[in-house]
């Protein structure tokens, strides 16, 4: 474990649209800095993801000074979203959990919901500090999470992909191989470690920042999503129900929680502590 490292770091600004890789990132308690603060949601107040619409893979959002948002899309002209002030807020049903999000301008909606051809509201999270704990059943007191799936940061790592590759080659749909990382929607990417370690991990360290590891990450029809076309296929499922069915779900990656503060960088020694 000497030489494990961080190989990227991403970030995605609106939940469901496609990853930015940054250099460095300042984590937060409840998630990387800039990190699914936003989502979409539909008339009912569901979050709306690539599980419903692939077609938000294709979909960008750049982070602005301020938490604002540059988006652009295939089709349309890039628009700027500016956080809306939490005078009035609404319902975001995000898998179980009932949350309070702040809707964007109109233009920001009329704008997603052309993308889409169908209608969505664009919502911001105010103060991740207080508007969502983390499932208790893992969590410790007061932790919270942004609009993540459900844990504030996912570790992935390049061996265990290697891995995930290998086993695809020798399946009936291996012409889908290799897949790239960004079907996993990580934050964190370490490489140097052999495959599957993280499995066993509790504890590590990424630079000067602790985390614990919640849980492994079940997996989701999104990980079947081409991240640039947006068109499906059937891996890695197929090959994680074969190989990686942990607890009733397909694994892979590890959901962490910040357990101190400070800034991630590539690079970054990466420490097992427990």
């Amino acid at each position: 474990m000497g030489n494990a490292e961080l190989q990227s770091i991403h970030v995605h600004p609106v939940k469901a649209f496609r990853g930015l890789s940054l250099r460095e990132a300042v984590v937060e308690p409840w998630g990387l800095a800039g990190d699914r603060r936003w989502v979409l949601i539909d008339d009912g107040g569901k979050v709306v993801t690539q599980r419903q619409q692939p077609r938000l893979a294709q979909a960008a959002a750049e982070l602005l000074p301020g938490g604002g948002l540059r988006l652009s899309a295939p089709g349309l002209d890039r628009l700027t979203v500016s956080v809306p002030q939490p005078t009035d807020t609404v319902p975001v049903e995000i898998f179980r959990d009932k949350v309070e999000g702040v809707p964007a301008d109109a233009a920001a909606h009329a704008w997603c919901s052309a993308f889409l051809g169908v209608d969505v509201r664009l919502v911001h999270m105010d103060d991740p500090a207080t508007r969502r704990p983390v499932d208790p059943e893992y969590a410790r007191p007061g932790e919270t999470v942004s609009f993540a799936d459900g844990y504030p940061l996912l570790l992935a790592s390049v061996a265990s992909l290697d891995a995930l590759n290998s086993l695809i080659a020798q399946g009936d749909h291996a012409a889908e191989g290799p897949l790239p990382m960004n079907r996993f929607r990580p934050n964190l990417v370490v490489a140097g470690t052999a495959p599957w370690v993280e499995d066993d991990w509790t504890r590590l360290a990424v630079g000067e920042v602790e985390f614990r590891v919640a849980k492994p990450c079940g997996r989701c029809v999104v990980t079947t999503t081409d991240q640039t076309s947006a068109e499906r296929g059937r891996e890695p499922l197929l090959t994680l129900g074969r190989h990686r069915r942990i607890g009733g779900k397909l694994v892979f990656g590890q959901n962490l929680v910040p357990l101190t503060g400070g800034t991630v960088r590539v690079g970054d020694p990466v420490r097992i502590l427990g």
